[in-house]
């Protein structure tokens, strides 16, 4: 009897499930999206041959929100609402993800999103700001920190990645390196597929509404992004950890660190790891939330951004 390696039974069981569970999804246009996911404070801006979708909303000093992987600009809906009555709030869709889409070029290296951000910024003339980030958009903002430090007055990262895990990669990311079943993610992509991949983000699978997985699985299917998707996870963010040790260190922006205790992607040793190693920073620990704390608990962790802005 023929045995299989790991790696094939990983491919044959995906196949499996896709074939018994996944009805064929077809690409949504960004017309079509628009009509759910953008309102009256939606703009798009062109770079780089995109469409770049933001939301710029509030009076006062800027305050720049970047979202994660597999996610968009409403993954900040909460915070928003409160912080538009003291700053000005601008927040964007990142190449690959939202109605802004895949990039041309299909370079999704993190130094390309820095050069992204700082044309984005440019554009639309924002000089000096407060700047946020959630996992890859946390990596993003302190990327973008040591290239541009005068621009950054204040630094907030929401369990942020740049450092090795030494934890497996999640499942989503391993099926999107696996050729033939990364092919067909590209046309198979069932709701319960995202529903399982909030559930390991959150800590409480009780907020977890219909609404929440509905968002995030249109916006998956926006023409172009799950392609974006596959041509991102070949790449490794966190290769060369003493590069990245030595650029915290040289960040010496006021840098607030909120984690999730119950983080199973970037678990909260990564954020002692990182308060470590930056020179000005606090970490404060909200011991009921998963990855996405500013998702999951907006009030609890609001309040520690507010504090943070105020002092």
């Amino acid at each position: 009897m023929k045995k299989f390696s790991l790696k094939q039974l990983i491919i044959l069981l995906g196949l499996l499930l896709l074939v018994l569970y996944g009805p064929i999804y077809r690409d949504i246009s960004v017309e079509e999206l628009k009509k759910t996911y953008a309102n009256e404070f939606s703009k798009f801006v062109e770079i780089d041959e995109m469409q770049v979708h933001y939301r710029d909303e509030g009076k006062g000093y800027p305050i720049v929100l970047i979202h994660g992987t597999a996610s968009s600009l409403h993954t900040w809906d909460s915070w928003t609402k409160d912080l538009k009555k003291s700053y000005r709030v601008i927040r964007l869709d990142l190449p690959a993800f939202g109605l802004t889409g895949p990039n041309a070029n299909a370079d999704y290296s993190i130094k390309s999103y820095t050069n992204f951000l700082h044309q984005f910024l440019t554009k639309i003339k924002i000089d000096t700001f407060y700047l946020a980030g959630n996992s890859l958009g946390g990596n993003i903002a302190w990327n973008y920190t040591t290239e541009h430090p005068r621009k950054v007055k204040k630094l907030i990262l929401v369990d942020a990645s740049g450092l090795p895990t030494n934890k497996p990669q999640p499942t989503v990311f391993k099926m999107a390196k696996i050729p033939i079943l990364n092919s067909m993610l590209l046309s198979v992509t069932p709701k319960f597929f995202i529903k399982k991949n909030i559930k390991q983000v959150y800590a409480d699978n009780s907020k977890i509404t219909d609404e929440l997985i509905t968002r995030y699985h249109q916006l998956a299917l926006r023409t172009g992004n799950r392609q974006a998707f596959i041509d991102r996870a070949k790449i490794d963010f966190t290769k060369n950890e003493y590069t990245t040790s030595e650029k915290l260190k040289t960040i010496k922006t006021n840098t607030l660190l909120i984690w999730g205790a119950k983080d199973s992607w970037i678990p909260l040793n990564n954020g002692k790891r990182m308060d470590s190693l930056l020179p000005n920073s606090k970490l404060v620990v909200l011991e009921n939330s998963g990855h996405v704390p500013m998702e999951e608990n907006p009030e609890e962790s609001l309040a520690i951004l507010k504090g943070f802005l105020e002092q």
